[in-house]
């Protein structure tokens, strides 16, 4: 018993879940002071941050160099693309309809609260267009890109070159490959040795972001807030494990269970980023996802997967509406389903209020001025919508690993390996 309890709170996942129990404690307990503990989640963050974007380049030119000269890989390619535009679809939808059956908004009194009203995002709803959006993703200068940690950028650049990778002599591009596959591994290991102290900095933020905003403020909008958990835990218990059911020769209750880790981190950290390594590790190790498959689909998911995001755009959108008392019509449900799927891609994998939420509103003429009081509420939401995200992402990576030509080389080797072991016994 004793070894199977130290077991337990040796595992980096159950420290996480307590560092967060204690830091909100703290958070409650000492309010606004507990921001003094803010410095410990900030050098977490920015460890993890430090290595994430070298990682996430070398991880996809090594990931797409692996794929590049198969014929399974513009396979892959579109079905995780498909996976990811579809499932977005789909949580929108979902927080719609949840929406207009719980309404969140209906009831709601804002009135003690007019002082937080501003209309000073408007001019932050802006969707660039299907050029712009294209032009956006070439980068002029990758160095630049690099520097400024444009996600988006240095992932078009290194599928690019990894691609190329794949069609040079291998001769010639292994000695590089072997090289990349090094630093992944390095990466890798340093990643793990800041993770060590991952508790210290999920107590940290915790602690700041209760004591900062409290409760107070999420006793407003707790219906939203309820419906909101509500559509998560359906999109990453139900739908998700459907997908994998029916697509995947993975059992679902060891997904569920592998994935408890990253989602730890995920729900610590709010940034699916951040949690990158954490995801690629359980993915490669405990859900046997081939690392080029991994190495492809999981950065890619990082930067364009946001399920979660687009649950949470469709709410809001349905709860102002409800709060306002404006009426949604087809054409207001179309905008809003387009404008949250369309919009996610290229949204940064990091902590912090996201501004797509205004275009969203603006596209189906819901007034604006409330969104303050989600923004001082947007660490909690964040939390819970980023360990779906990374959830999405991992899904994901199982469903279209079967597609990899090494997977279908084991697949054809384990029978055969099975059946001469049962005759040796």
């Amino acid at each position: 018993m004793l070894t199977k309890h130290k077991g337990i709170l040796s595992n980096i996942g159950t420290q996480v879940v307590i560092a967060m129990v204690i830091g909100s404690l703290v958070g409650v307990y000492m309010g606004d002071a507990a921001s003094m503990f803010a410095p410990l989640g900030a050098i977490f963050i920015h460890l993890i941050k430090m290595l994430v974007i070298p990682l996430v380049a070398v991880a996809i030119i090594t990931g797409a160099a692996n794929l590049g000269d198969s014929p399974a890989a513009g396979k892959i390619g579109l079905t995780t693309f498909g996976f990811f535009m579809l499932t977005s679809a789909i949580a929108v939808a979902l927080a719609i309809f949840m929406g207009e059956m719980f309404t969140p908004g209906v009831g709601v009194d804002l009135s003690s609260m007019q002082g937080i009203f501003s209309n000073e995002y408007a001019d932050k709803g802006n969707v660039p267009g299907f050029f712009d959006t294209i032009l956006g993703m070439i980068p002029t200068n990758v160095f630049q890109s690099l520097n400024n940690a444009n996600i988006l950028q240095i992932l078009v650049f290194c599928l690019f070159l990894g691609i190329a990778l794949s069609k040079v002599e291998k001769k010639r591009s292994e000695p590089l490959l072997n090289i990349l596959n090094g630093l992944v591994d390095a990466f890798v290991w340093m990643i793990n040795v800041v993770m060590r102290i991952a508790p210290i900095g999920v107590f940290g933020l915790m602690a700041e972001a209760v004591g900062t905003f409290g409760f107070d403020v999420l006793t407003t909008v707790m219906q939203l807030f309820v419906v909101y958990v509500a559509a998560i835990l359906i999109f990453g218990f139900v739908v998700y494990p459907l997908f994998i059911k029916l697509f995947s020769e993975v059992p679902v209750s060891r997904f569920l269970s592998a994935m408890k880790r990253p989602q730890a981190v995920a729900l610590s950290t709010a940034s699916s980023m951040a949690t990158l390594p954490v995801t690629l590790d359980t993915v490669e190790k405990e859900l046997n996802v081939s690392n080029s498959t991994a190495s492809f689909v999981l950065p890619l998911g990082a930067t364009i997967n946001m399920s979660g995001n687009a649950i949470y755009y469709g709410l809001v959108a349905v709860f102002f509406a409800q709060v306002f008392n404006v009426d949604l019509g087809f054409a207001a449900y179309a905008a809003i389903i387009f404008t949250a799927t369309i919009g996610a891609i290229g949204q940064a994998g990091v902590p912090g209020p996201s501004f797509l939420v205004v275009a969203v509103l603006l596209a189906a003429g819901i007034p604006i001025e409330g969104l303050p009081l989600l923004f001082a509420l947007d660490r909690i939401f964040d939390m819970i919508r980023t360990a779906l995200n990374i959830t999405g992402d991992a899904a994901c990576a199982v469903i279209v690993d079967k597609f990899n030509p090494e997977n279908q080389v084991d697949a054809e080797v384990t029978p055969i390996n099975g059946q001469e072991e049962k005759k040796v016994a």
